[in-house]
């Protein structure tokens, strides 16, 4: 790399942060201000108020870099594309016969870093801190009784359950409906206590739920999928999915699942979701490239005119990322809906706008 090209590098990962944090720290602010009682004057002081907002706030910035990760990326490029032709520093290097997109290469190979990061934040950060995404802003604890959304194990066995409490991992009057594949049919269990138990070893009673003052009481016939009968009204059931964490997230607990469990749940022959989670599988793998299309279009909207004037170029910019945008939550609904087919519903954005975008980036004047 050229002296130029490290400082229209460093320029790049400036304009990066400066909007990332700007963004992270703008939405930690609003909702701190909105929530602030739900932090202050509670037990343990002014110290613990500040840690409980640390932890907070800290388990959710993966969460919201993983939503807006493809924007910065976007917004850091144009800003510093639109400085650089502000400042005339492509005029210099176009009068010396550079092209324009020698010129911006140091931004390309800062996007391509950028947008890896989407990646290993999906992989490595959301799925270590989707258990705490559910906790309330003023349950630091997790003493207090939360709602559930209810799940499905890999077996087929839905439970729900009437109020949580994650600090003991106990539920409330759980409720669980046997698949009809199960040994003996569709049944139904509830249960006026229910503690998950993780799984610690080879211990049977472990990996499961802990099932009290349960109704039946007793099985005349053969016992439910991985029921273990432990005395009247007592039973250990036996979950690979549907933990408290599981159940308490919803059916949509998967989505900060990494890539490799959810290629694990699509193995699975249980057809349950099974729609839904190819398409969040697909949607995974082309991410990226959907943020290198917008970046490509969004430069190429920007130097198409060094002339215009930099609010209309901005404005373009915004239609044309947009349009992509709404065209990719569009095909998702519409994968999601099994009105497409989950490959083509996560790859069809970047079948039609990749071209668009790349013949236009082709185009910018030399």
């Amino acid at each position: 790399m050229t002296t130029l090209d490290r400082m229209f590098f460093v320029a790049y990962l400036r304009s990066y942060l400066i909007v990332l944090s700007c963004l992270v720290g703008l939405y930690v602010v609003i909702d701190l201000f909105t929530h602030l009682d739900d932090f202050v004057n509670k037990p343990g002081g002014f110290a613990k108020s500040m840690r409980h907002i640390a932890a907070y706030y800290g388990t959710r910035v993966p969460e919201l870099f993983d939503l807006l990760g493809n924007f910065v990326t976007l917004i850091a490029a144009v800003f510093t594309a639109s400085w650089m032709l502000r400042n005339n520093e492509l005029l210099p290097q176009l009068s010396a016969g550079i092209p324009t997109r020698r010129a911006i290469r140091p931004l390309l190979l800062g996007c391509a870093l950028t947008l890896a990061l989407g990646p290993l934040n999906q992989e490595y950060l959301l799925p270590e801190v989707a258990d705490n995404l559910t906790g309330q802003r003023d349950d630091p604890d997790g003493a207090k009784a939360q709602s559930l959304l209810g799940a499905f194990d890999a077996s087929g066995i839905h439970i729900e359950g009437f109020a949580g409490f994650r600090k003991d991992r106990k539920v409330d009057r759980l409720s669980v409906t046997f698949p009809e594949s199960s040994p003996s049919g569709m049944v139904h269990m509830t249960a006026e206590e229910a503690v998950f138990e993780p799984k610690r070893g080879d211990d049977p009673l472990t990996g499961g739920w802990l099932l009290t003052r349960a109704e039946p009481k007793a099985f005349e016939g053969p016992l439910p999928t991985n029921v273990i009968a432990l005395g009247t009204g007592r039973y250990f059931l036996k979950v690979t999915d549907a933990d408290y964490d599981a159940v308490c997230r919803g059916g949509a607990w998967y989505v900060h699942a990494s890539t490799t469990k959810l290629r694990e749940m699509l193995a699975d022959p249980e057809p349950r979701r099974r729609g839904k989670m190819a398409v969040l599988f697909h949607a995974r793998v082309t991410k990226p490239l959907v943020g290198a299309v917008m970046a490509f279009l969004g430069l190429a909207i920007i130097l198409a005119n060094p002339n215009r004037h930099v609010f209309v170029s901005a404005g373009l910019c915004l239609a044309a990322t947009a349009a992509l945008f709404l065209f990719v939550l569009a095909c998702k609904y519409l994968g999601d809906q099994d009105v497409l087919p989950p490959t083509l519903a996560a790859w069809l954005p970047v079948v039609l706008f990749g071209p668009i975008a790349l013949v236009a980036f082709d185009a910018v004047h030399t």
